[in-house]
């Protein structure tokens, strides 16, 4: 036998029964209230201003993890920086001890005529070309065209001097160590 058998074969409701029951209602004051019906005094209520949505951060939580972060990229900067300043200071002592030993070089074969050689030819040619440039220039001849040309012209000068030293230092002028 179904419910709806068995719900059938009992005694009929009365109209009364039928209605559905009367949903309670609150009462309605017009005199405003002095409670309120949360406790702001306690700490779970919590207010926040009105820029709330627009602030960077938010919650404790945000706060604590970019104050980390900034501690992280502080320490990494620190890192950094002593590294660099080693580093720094390493390579000025190099260039420091370069220079002397070049100073002391210099020194030692003031004397060797491959030397002076060189010295009086770096200074014949930086003044002619400089003169020449300087007259190229006030005739308004001065165009890229021509300043290819004498570069190239000083680097085979310059390879030709650099193969002719070599070999004298070789074979008949060797440097003083």
């Amino acid at each position: 036998m179904s419910y709806a058998a068995a719900a059938a074969s009992g005694p009929s409701q009365s109209a009364e029964e039928k209605r559905a029951p009367v949903i309670p209602e609150l009462e309605h004051t017009d005199s405003p209230s002095t409670s309120s019906l949360i406790d702001v005094d306690t700490e779970s209520v919590h207010t926040v201003p009105s820029d709330f949505s627009s602030q960077p951060i938010k919650t404790e939580t945000q706060r604590d993890r970019v104050e980390h972060e900034a501690e992280v990229i502080e320490e990494r900067a620190k890192k950094a920086y002593a590294e660099s300043k080693a580093k720094a200071e390493k390579a000025e002592k190099e260039a420091k001890a370069k220079a002397k030993k070049a100073k002391s070089n210099l020194e030692a074969n003031k004397d060797n005529p491959v030397y002076i050689g060189n010295a009086v030819a770096v200074v014949a040619l930086s003044a002619g070309l400089g003169f020449g440039a300087y007259r190229k220039y006030a005739a308004g001849d001065l165009t890229w065209k021509v300043v290819g040309a004498w570069t190239g012209i000083v680097g085979l000068f310059a390879a030709g001097d650099y193969y002719l030293s070599q070999y004298l230092f070789k074979n008949k002028y060797p440097p003083k160590k």
